[in-house]
């Protein structure tokens, strides 16, 4: 009996010397990635510029993220805005502050190079080489797109706003540690499709600028990975206060915007359709929806939009629609 219980207490010891070392290296582990740096650089074209403030205000809803949330009322008016910061995103990992990407020296981007900017949004690393969370997904830009949106950013006033770090609690480092939070991007370039109304360009604008897939595919809250199927719907988000601030007893789940004739959303909608409900612009209030830079896409993109979405695959899922009550599950 003496020895069981020494085996136990071996055991025991055994255990907080794991559980110890593990929470040692959780906290101090400071993993960083290499990624080249693409060799894009800022031009001052005023054509090229033009395209970077379409795309930054209209259809890649920049502002929904980088500006101010008590801004957002202005941002779906069609009112440029300060991308200084100030929107949080309260996840399971931590909270997680977006970045102020105005040129001020010391708050903003105004120390980066071209190069480190392009960096990051293409593979998702940052200046001091570490990983960023996937919510800036526009690694598939094509250069000609990413030479735009950073030319255009090098054009805005400088305004002094210090972010917050963001603030990683233990879940958040250890997938930081063992490398589940890691850099997204591969580096493969997709050539500029022609910009007309086809399938192509539709696919294009969806994946690579607007992000549709980003809410409109169910994921995990904890480490960002996908957990549903490819534009099903799904995925929980909570509404937007009048004062910026995350409802915390109501919410909305994205819906399935599949061809699936039985669950599909936008299944039965026809293409004029589809065009009028981005002219509608928002309907509920507070919805995390950027109605107010996509109502800015032409009738050309819409169309290209919707006509890709009819060549997705059709995913049986039904989704409630409207407001829901109560908080988001993590």
């Amino acid at each position: 009996m003496k020895s069981f219980f020494k085996i136990l207490f071996w055991i025991g010891i055994l255990v907080v010397i794991l559980i110890l070392s593990f929470s040692i290296f959780v906290f101090t582990a400071n993993p960083t990635y290499e990624a080249p740096y693409p060799e894009i650089s800022a031009i001052g074209d005023s054509a090229v510029i033009a395209r970077g403030a379409y795309l930054v205000n209209g259809a890649a809803h920049c502002a929904h993220c980088h500006a101010d949330a008590r801004d957002f009322g202005k941002v779906e008016e069609g009112l440029q805005v300060p991308l200084k910061g100030g929107f949080y995103f309260p996840l399971p990992i931590g909270n997680v502050y977006p970045r102020n990407i105005t040129s001020h020296d010391e708050t903003g981007i105004g120390n980066y190079t071209d190069g480190e900017l392009a960096r990051a949004m293409r593979y998702g690393v940052k200046k001091d080489g570490k990983a960023m969370m996937d919510f800036m997904p526009f690694y598939d830009l094509s250069d000609e797109d990413l030479t735009a949106i950073i030319s255009y950013l090098r054009t805005l006033a400088p305004v002094e706003n210090r972010v917050p770090e963001n603030d990683f609690n233990f879940l958040g480092k250890m997938l930081h540690a063992v490398g589940v939070i890691k850099p997204m991007g591969d580096g493969e370039v997709p050539t500029m499709p022609q910009m007309d109304s086809t399938v192509l360009y539709g696919e294009y604008l969806a994946n690579s600028v607007a992000n549709c897939q980003g809410c409109h595919t169910n994921r995990d809250l904890k480490t960002g990975g996908w957990i549903g199927e490819k534009y099903a719907g799904g995925f929980a988000m909570e509404m937007i206060n009048a004062d910026g601030t995350l409802s915390k007893d109501k919410h909305v789940i994205t819906p399935n915007i599949t061809p699936d004739k039985e669950t599909g959303r936008i299944a039965a909608w026809k293409q004029e359709d589809f065009i009028k409900r981005f002219r509608t612009g928002r309907v509920i209030q507070g919805s995390p929806m950027p109605w107010g830079p996509f109502s800015r896409m032409s009738d050309m993109e819409l169309k290209a939009i919707y006509k890709y979405l009819q060549t997705i695959k059709p995913v049986d899922n039904a989704v409630p629609l409207g407001v829901q009550e109560g908080p988001v599950e993590m």
